[in-house]
């Protein structure tokens, strides 16, 4: 590559796993283009993640700042995966402090680009009076990103007319601006907690504000999808947001990358376990970083998976706020009854080396973006239960992608039953009438696990950075 359109790009994503990883992912990608990255978070974050390969060393530097001690924040929280949901707004508040320590850098080190993320709303005006490019990368599905509205709705909540959402109600509708048939919205219990917002939470401004400001006040707006997996939804976007959008493609993982973080020996038990079953049989669940299951909750979910006859592999954690583990939270007797059946693993999984064993047959999954391309990247039929953030909307998309089929849940409260499980884990794994969706899901491989496909998308972005540099 000239020297003259090699760049330097500044990543700052928010402080969550489902962010580190694919800022990484796409980090990687431009350095092995020849782009010099400055990826900028905090200390705990910085370490958490994969080693930088050798071979990109030289250019990609870490950048550590600290954050901020705030009010109700626990001392050593830095990232969503260290705190219980009502302590999402102190993190965002620690992070609006480390805007004087992201100018301080930008003015110093005079990059040619920027690309952050929606909760540092507060950055592009920084970076605009710096005279330097900036880009949002939004890690969501242009359908979720549609869905919001443009950034006018974002900020004002829609205060014209028809466009108006002051009620957990409104999200519950399909969008007056989404003008081809669509299921795409959020069930009432998916959204209710992000509308009441308690006295806690003043001291920042809510995510609607902080998505619309940020996209508003960007050059470009990078998404995490491609345009043949979501055709519509891209064009109305780049309506909705009058500026480039453009689709980065999936980012799908390398198994090398979870090399790092895990334990062999957990692995090694793993991998012997699952050899051992039979090909397409073994229903994997996991929830995420972010989603903690309430005990009643954990409950229903395995005498479901008891019920369902199957065997699977379960992912569970600890819990941030109380410290207790889920394992200690199963219903009593049942890790008896289903020894050999069930596999329960405790703490970080190697997500996308599970997922690319033959005996996998279904992924039980919260539908967090991440997980769920590196599923549909091997083409795991899903078995969704959402439960935050995005993760309705991107349910919705996915259903109606025939690639998985939601468990059936009661829509005020999202309550599900233990019977609700085992019928839709069957359905998906085993039954005739499930074999539709396992194609489905299979064929999905040409779409997220293509590396050559997907690079391709990269190369554009990487074009149409060096064309739209200030």
């Amino acid at each position: 590559m000239e020297k003259s359109k090699s760049l330097h790009i500044v990543m700052f994503p928010w402080l969550a796993m489902g962010h580190f990883i694919p800022f990484l992912r796409l980090s990687k990608l431009l350095a092995l283009k020849g782009h010099k990255i400055s990826f900028i978070s905090t200390p705990r974050n910085l370490s958490k993640l994969p080693k930088i390969p050798p071979n990109l060393s030289s250019q990609i530097t870490l950048i550590s700042f600290s954050l901020p001690t705030v009010p109700n924040l626990p001392s050593l929280a830095e990232s969503s995966m260290d705190i219980t949901h009502n302590q999402q707004q102190p993190l965002k508040h620690a992070l609006d402090l480390l805007q004087p320590q992201l100018a301080s850098f930008l003015q110093s080190s005079k990059p040619d680009w920027i690309i952050y993320d929606y909760a540092s709303y507060w950055l592009p005006s920084v970076a605009a009076q710096l005279g330097i490019s900036r880009a949002f990368f939004a890690v969501f599905t242009a359908a979720c990103l549609s869905f919001m509205g443009s950034p006018s709705t974002l900020i004002g909540g829609g205060d014209d007319g028809d466009d108006a959402r002051s009620t957990a109600e409104d999200f519950t509708k399909i969008p007056n601006w989404v003008p081809f048939e669509s299921n795409l919205a959020y069930r009432l219990h998916e959204i209710t907690k992000y509308i009441e917002r308690t006295d806690e939470d003043n001291f920042g401004p809510p995510d609607s504000v902080r998505f619309g400001v940020t996209i508003q006040q960007s050059d470009v707006v990078i998404v995490r999808s491609s345009t043949e997996f979501e055709p519509d939804w891209f064009n109305l976007l780049g309506e909705l947001y009058e500026k480039p959008v453009i689709p980065v493609g999936f980012l799908p993982p390398i198994l090398e990358e979870s090399d790092e973080i895990q334990d062999d020996e957990k692995w090694v038990a793993v991998k012997t376990w699952l050899n051992k079953q039979r090909v397409n049989s073994v229903v994997y669940i996991a929830m995420g970083t972010e989603v903690h299951l309430s005990k009643e909750e954990l409950s229903e979910l395995a005498i479901g998976l008891e019920k369902s006859g199957l065997p699977f592999i379960w992912v569970l954690k600890n819990s941030p706020g109380t410290g207790e583990s889920e394992l200690e939270m199963l219903p009593n007797g049942f890790k008896e009854r289903v020894k050999g059946r069930g596999f329960l693993y405790l703490g970080w999984a190697p997500q996308v080396k599970i997922l690319s064993q033959d005996s996998i047959g279904g992924f039980l999954t919260h539908c967090g973006w991440n997980s769920v391309i590196e599923a549909l990247g091997l083409g795991r039929v899903l078995i969704m239960l959402p439960m935050l953030n995005d993760q309705g909307l991107n349910a919705r998309l996915l259903n109606e992608k025939k690639v998985g089929l939601e468990i059936p849940r009661n829509e005020l409260d999202g309550w599900f039953t233990s019977e609700a499980v085992a019928e839709s884990v069957k359905l998906a794994v085993v039954e005739e009438s499930g074999k539709v969706l396992r194609e489905t899901a299979k064929a999905m491989k040409g779409y997220f696990g293509d590396f050559g496909k997907n690079d391709g998308y990269v190369d554009k972005f990487v074009s149409q950075l060096v064309d739209y540099r200030k």
